[in-house]
């Protein structure tokens, strides 16, 4: 069985995040980037296969720029056996169109049994990126899976829903999203790093993979202006002069809170 798991490298969550105000784009120089935790999940998933059928072979996928080579290594650190990163200038800002179209372009071109994401990425936050990869490749789709059992023709989950939970389950190929709820990733041993440097990495561009960014060939989303969140204003302050009660109540009735 082959397995893709796509990855993705985020500014750190404990560090800053900021946009750049000219561009709109994040500022990658403001922070340390990191592999998206929740990819590294869906890499695991993956792996814990794998442990278990040793024919599988689990490819990493990224769409990044090529300074997040690290991170595409470090998912071969992890346990993949081999990564394709996808590096393109044009695909700088991409929306989620794009992004998914190129995706599902090298997928399409490994012919995997499988896809495996993170339901839910800390920088954009879409959530809609293995719904429209599925929708590209017509493969069944199981998404935000809190529980993941791969069979050798079919993979059953369970997702989480208000009421309580559901029982899913698709024949492959598909396309499936994991949530936290899955384990963490195993932590890559020194062994591993360095073997990680070894193993088979391939850069496509757009060109490779017959995909344009132009507009004009497809409909884009279009980022129109950004600007810094205003500064907090100063708070309302209540001085306990024998009726600080009252002010309380008073403020809470005037903002409805009460």
């Amino acid at each position: 069985m082959k397995i893709y798991v796509l990855v993705k490298e985020v500014p750190d969550t404990y560090g800053d995040r900021k946009l750049d105000p000219e561009t709109g784009l994040t500022d990658r120089a403001t922070g340390d980037v990191v592999l998206d935790e929740i990819t590294e999940r869906a890499l695991e998933v993956a792996l814990c296969y794998a442990d278990e059928n040793p024919d599988t072979d689990v490819v990493a996928l990224s769409m990044s720029p090529g300074s997040a080579t690290a991170s595409v290594r470090r998912a071969l650190a992890i346990g993949a056996a081999s990564a394709v990163h996808i590096v393109d200038e044009d695909l700088r800002g991409a929306d989620l169109g794009l992004t998914a179209e190129t995706l599902a372009a090298a997928i399409r071109r490994g012919e995997p049994d499988l896809v495996i994401a993170g339901n839910l990425s800390t920088d954009g936050s879409g959530g809609m990126i293995p719904a429209m990869l599925a929708e590209h490749l017509g493969y069944v789709q199981a998404t935000a899976l809190s529980a993941v059992e791969i069979g050798a023709n079919s993979v059953t989950g369970t997702r989480s829903a208000d009421a309580g939970t559901q029982e899913v389950a698709a024949p492959l190929p598909a396309v499936i999203s994991i949530t936290e709820a899955l384990p963490d990733a195993r932590f890559p041993n020194l062994k591993n790093t360095m073997a990680a440097k070894k193993k088979p990495l391939e850069v496509l561009s757009l060109a490779d993979l017959g995909v344009s960014a132009d507009p004009a060939a497809a409909p884009r989303t279009i980022l129109t202006a950004v600007s810094e969140k205003p500064p907090r204003a100063a708070g309302i302050k209540i001085t306990n002069d024998g009726d600080a009660a009252g002010q309380l109540v008073e403020f809470l009735m005037q903002n409805k809170l009460v």
